[in-house]
């Protein structure tokens, strides 16, 4: 189920992007002008080579790399890709107050407001892992916002316990009412505030896959945060990505996995967080508590489609290994690699023989 309409809701997403793909290729025809005739019978052509680029969107950098032989072709796929990526953001953040999550939270309890196509498909999606999850994955934990604070606004306090507690009955995914034919959201009770951290670079990493694909760019990697996608191979080898060691030094990773065409995303407890008296403070909330979860340190999910990945690996890794894992194996076209709270390595079925287990990850706090 999850597969299907998450298909459907991509060629209807790719329909909005016609005429940003139809600017592309006017640009790129017209660079072609400008670029190096083909080389001719018995001459070689230009070597293929690695193109990168950066930048901030979403609150993290966003790195692009392609393995093309075209630079000209992949620097315009990239600035489309960038763009794409500011777009949705700008409907999507709780950050601008014209945005369309911020009118949806401004309105709930008393009318429904007309959105982007877009923020109704990635509702769509979070419904549907929030019920996979058991509701563990639930994009209206923003009732919270403003006393557990994780982004630019971190603060290192831990909020009073009964003020959590008068929050806890807001969080709850089905007041989320999407209307389609009226292209609205409604949010049903007041205070209800939705927050789409959790899902929203996943969809934009899926948006630009697209925008490079249909660029002509082949072989590329896109990487936002924790969400990864890879396309093609990067020479004569698939890509090579890193699940991080969650206690280790930010560029060492504890297991490596070759990958083509799929997504890789991880979700930990130690990008945004804090210590107080031994314990560690994160960002990854359970909605069951208003709490930060306390079952796993990082889960690493791959799939085709970056939008489940990212849903996924938040509602996982509140799930807990036991929990996680049996999930996973019941869904088709996922996998996971979930470091536990006590340091334990749990790998779905798929993955085992592929994972490659660098060293045991750090055991620290």
């Amino acid at each position: 189920m999850v597969d299907r309409s998450i298909s459907a809701g991509f060629v209807c997403a790719a329909a909005r992007t016609a005429a940003l793909l139809t600017l592309i290729a006017s640009m790129l025809l017209s660079l072609s002008a400008c670029a190096p005739a083909p080389a001719g019978p018995g001459e070689a052509g230009p070597a293929p080579t690695l193109v990168d680029a950066e930048r901030v969107s979403m609150g993290s950098p966003v790195h692009l790399s392609a393995w093309t032989a075209d630079p000209v072709r992949a620097g315009v796929a990239f600035d489309a890709a960038f763009d794409e990526f500011d777009r949705l953001d700008a409907m999507m953040t709780v950050w601008r107050p014209d945005s369309d999550v911020l009118r949806v939270n401004a309105a709930a309890g008393d009318h429904p407001v007309r959105v982007q196509p877009e923020v109704r498909e990635v509702l769509r999606v979070a419904r549907e892992v929030s019920e996979l999850t058991a509701g563990k994955f639930d994009v209206t934990f923003g009732a919270l916002a403003g006393l557990w604070k994780f982004d630019h606004d971190q603060d290192n306090v831990i909020p009073d316990r009964a003020a959590v507690q008068r929050r806890l009955p807001l969080i709850d995914y089905t007041t989320i009412v999407v209307d389609d034919q009226a292209g609205t959201v409604f949010l049903t009770r007041p205070g209800v505030s939705v927050h789409l951290g959790g899902i929203g670079k996943g969809y934009a990493v899926d948006r630009a896959a697209a925008i490079l694909r249909q660029a002509g760019i082949a072989d590329f990697m896109i990487q936002a945060g924790g969400d990864l996608y890879v396309g093609g191979r990067r020479g004569d080898r698939p890509w090579r990505t890193g699940i991080r060691d969650p206690r280790g030094p930010a560029d060492s990773s504890f297991a490596a996995l070759d990958l083509t065409d799929a997504t890789f995303s991880t979700s930990g407890d130690y990008e945004r967080f804090f210590l107080r008296d031994g314990r560690r403070y994160h960002h990854i909330l359970d909605p069951d508590t208003g709490e930060p979860a306390t079952r796993s340190r990082s889960v690493t999910i791959v799939s085709e489609r970056a939008i489940l990945a990212d849903a996924i690996a938040k509602g996982i890794f509140i799930l807990g290994p036991d929990a996680g894992i049996a999930l996973v194996e019941r869904m088709h076209g996922v996998e996971a690699v979930i470091v536990g709270a006590n340091n334990e390595v749990v790998i779905s079925s798929g993955l085992r023989g592929r994972v490659q287990v660098l060293a045991p990850p750090t055991d620290a706090p």
